[in-house]
């Protein structure tokens, strides 16, 4: 079922609905481009390696083919981030208006600062919103803001975010005073002579690594918003998105293999044990929730031997359960698959059901090493991991067009709204014009440092990187540093996390009074 059949299928007011919730999503990737790609541009305008226009045209090109290449791993590290409960019910109104609700808090607070030419992050502002929308869900749910994220994947994106910056401000600052070291040429160190273009192996470099961050951000920033675009396709036409209709029986046989491995892994006595040792977990903590609710903190606390022995709780709800009890569902996803062609064979509610099935089992197998990782020997981790990204083939997917509706809006953004951010990184971060090499060791440091995340799945800021990059330089060139640029900047960094949290929560929160 292809895209025009699925929506013919709908409602007027469905049709509606998702296509207000595409234009949110596509939206975010627009604000995106001429937010964070002007970064890319600053360098080459402000040495004069290229001029305005033909740099962001050049920079949008390359931005487009970035998100081509890119692959999905990005995309499904942000959508990990929200609870296994919301990824299997994101067909229902509260998990549209989730999707919703941190895709408009996002778009709220990078339009504000790029109206102030602040290079704050679009990374940091998707990641607030989808833990603000988390942890009122988990509050309107549970009465506790720290059930409603997936804490572990909240901590490695955290971790990716904080650092990024830091090493993008050592690095280019290291990488100037190393060419100043080995490099004499007197040039590379001296700002542009009036609209004079630098030599041409000066330029080369330049363009060079203006081409490297451009395609860097294309291939990180460009998967931010395609998972977030599959959950709002996923909740509104399930039957044609729930599963990739272009899987091949090749692909159906190798996922009832990794459903049946992952069952003979299970029965293994080490995995058997510390499974039912989670699922005993969670058992145990659901009913100390529900007895604190009924009764009290008194009559919890004097169950305080019990808790002493738990992990990090998990929230009471069946989705968690189910993933802490795999086998039935090994069962249910080798019993719907065996014997089909293809996943047009199933029937709405039964994509559905597979789909379900198939992110429990994923998350299922993500718990296990979260949690004993370090207890299992490596042969046993590398087997759980290529089990799970099998698994998870069939529903962590992104369609073609949703790739060229991302690249075309990342690409046409950043050759829109350039101006604001290139004249702060270009010429209100440091006292003194920036010079050649100081833009070309902070692009090479960006560039390389997002192309390294990238490989690992993991999103980080081209804003941070390379606004950091640029300081760096001035740092080690003792140019200086304007610090009222400075503080700004950094006042906009450390209020993007929390103000998107409160917008993301409070727009989720207005939403649910109408969804119910």
């Amino acid at each position: 079922m292809g895209f025009f059949e699925a929506v013919g299928t709908l409602g007027t007011g469905q049709i509606i609905l998702l296509l207000i919730a595409l234009v949110i999503a596509f939206g975010f990737e627009c604000i995106n481009g001429f937010h964070d790609t002007a970064n890319a541009v600053a360098t080459v305008i402000y040495t004069k390696s290229l001029k305005p226009t033909p740099a962001v045209v050049w920079s949008g090109i390359w931005n487009f083919i970035g998100v081509h290449a890119g692959g999905i791993g990005v995309a499904f590290s942000i959508v990990h981030l929200l609870p296994v409960d919301l990824l299997v019910n994101i067909k229902t109104g509260k998990g549209l208006a989730m999707v919703l609700a941190l895709l408009l808090a996002a778009i709220i607070w990078n339009f504000a600062t790029w109206y102030r030419g602040l290079p704050a992050s679009s990374s940091h502002s998707l990641i607030g919103s989808i833990m603000g929308v988390g942890m009122m869900n988990s509050w309107l749910e549970n009465g506790s803001v720290f059930k409603g994220l997936n804490w572990h994947k909240v901590s490695e994106i955290m971790m990716a975010l904080l650092l990024s910056p830091m090493i993008g401000f050592g690095l280019a600052a290291g990488l100037l005073l190393l060419c100043k070291m080995f490099i004499k040429s007197k040039e590379l160190y001296e700002p542009p002579k009036g609209d004079a273009p630098p030599p041409w192996w000066i330029r080369a470099l330049l363009i060079g690594t203006c081409t490297g961050v451009s395609f860097a951000h294309g291939s990180n920033d460009g998967q931010k918003g395609m998972g977030l675009i599959m959950l709002v396709l996923i909740g509104i036409v399930p039957a044609a998105y729930a599963l990739n209709m272009g899987t091949t029986q090749q692909d159906i046989t190798a996922t009832i293999q990794a459903a049946k491995d992952l069952e003979q892994q299970l029965a293994e006595p080490q995995l058997a044990q510390m499974i039912g040792a989670l699922k005993d977990q969670h058992v145990a903590n659901t009913r100390v929730e529900k007895l604190t609710r009924s009764e009290g903190v008194a009559a919890a606390a004097s169950m305080e031997s019990d808790l002493a022995d738990l992990v990090d709780p998990y929230p009471g709800n069946d989705a968690v359960l189910a993933t802490l009890d795999p086998l039935p569902l090994v069962a249910s996803v080798v019993s719907s698959l065996e014997g089909r062609q293809g996943f047009k064979e199933l029937d709405s509610d039964e994509r559905w059901k597979v789909r379900t099935h198939l992110v429990e089992l994923g998350a299922s197998v993500r718990t296990l090493l979260r949690e004993f990782g370090d207890k299992l020997s490596e042969d046993r981790r590398k087997v759980l991991k290529g089990i799970e990204s099998k698994l998870a083939k069939p529903v962590e997917y992104v369609p073609e067009w949703v790739v060229m509706g991302v690249a075309l809006c990342l690409g046409l953004g950043t050759m829109v709204g350039w101006e604001r951010i290139v004249v702060t990184v270009g010429e209100k971060i440091g006292k003194t014009h920036l010079t050649y090499a100081q833009g070309g060791a902070a692009e090479l440091v960006a560039a390389t440092t997002i192309g390294l995340a990238d490989s690992m799945g993991l999103p980080v800021s081209t804003t941070h990187v390379l606004s950091s990059g640029v300081a760096g330089t001035m740092w080690a060139n003792k140019s200086g540093i304007q610090g009222e640029t400075v503080r700004e900047i950094a006042l906009a960094w450390i209020l993007t996390l929390p103000v998107a949290m409160l917008l993301a929560g409070t727009l989720y929160w207005i939403a649910t009074l109408f969804t119910g």
